[in-house]
């Protein structure tokens, strides 16, 4: 294989959640991610109530990347630093307040977190970018269980709108 040789892309879904100023930090994660990976696709802003603590509403999204970097890399490399920069504080409480929180939800079709089937603030994103992801053991899609959970009114959509500028990969 020639030095020159096309680094293979892997394709990753990310999860992003704010409670703490969530229209700064969700906009902000977005744009510090699209300098360094190739964000293709990018869900509405969701509204959900804090699971397991009665702090302030969360703002989800949901990203699809390109990326050359390995799934431990793009978790430990690229998210935690960026969840760093923005001032995340990770305590004992896993559901305490925080500035943001990346996730590596599916890496090259692979789920990560099997959470996803059960809590519409991640279903809900991940299906706007990939619906047609089927629950191994059930056979449904994100999008029909996505469907559920907005029936059930435990989601709403944010007014906030995240979309492209002119520049490839940024988001604002």
């Amino acid at each position: 294989m020639s030095a020159f040789a096309k680094i293979r892309d892997h394709q990753a879904i990310i999860g992003l959640g704010t409670n703490i100023s969530p229209n700064e930090n969700l906009r902000s994660a977005l744009y510090l991610l699209g300098k360094i990976v190739s964000i293709e696709t990018i869900s509405n802003a969701w509204i959900t109530h804090a699971v397991g603590s009665s702090g302030p509403d969360f703002l989800n999204a949901a990203v699809l990347v390109s990326t050359h970097f390995l799934y431990e890399e793009l978790r430990n490399q690229i998210l935690r630093p960026i969840e760093t920069l923005l001032g995340r504080v990770r305590t004992k409480d896993p559901n305490a307040p925080r500035t943001i929180d990346l996730d590596v939800l599916i890496f090259d079709g692979e789920l990560f977190d099997q959470d996803l089937w059960d809590y519409a603030h991640m279903c809900v994103p991940v299906a706007e970018v990939l619906p047609d992801y089927k629950n191994p053991i059930t056979g449904e899609s994100l999008k029909e269980i996505a469907d559920r959970f907005l029936q059930s009114g435990r989601i709403a959509q944010s007014s906030l709108k995240l979309h492209r500028t002119s520049t490839p990969g940024y988001i604002v």
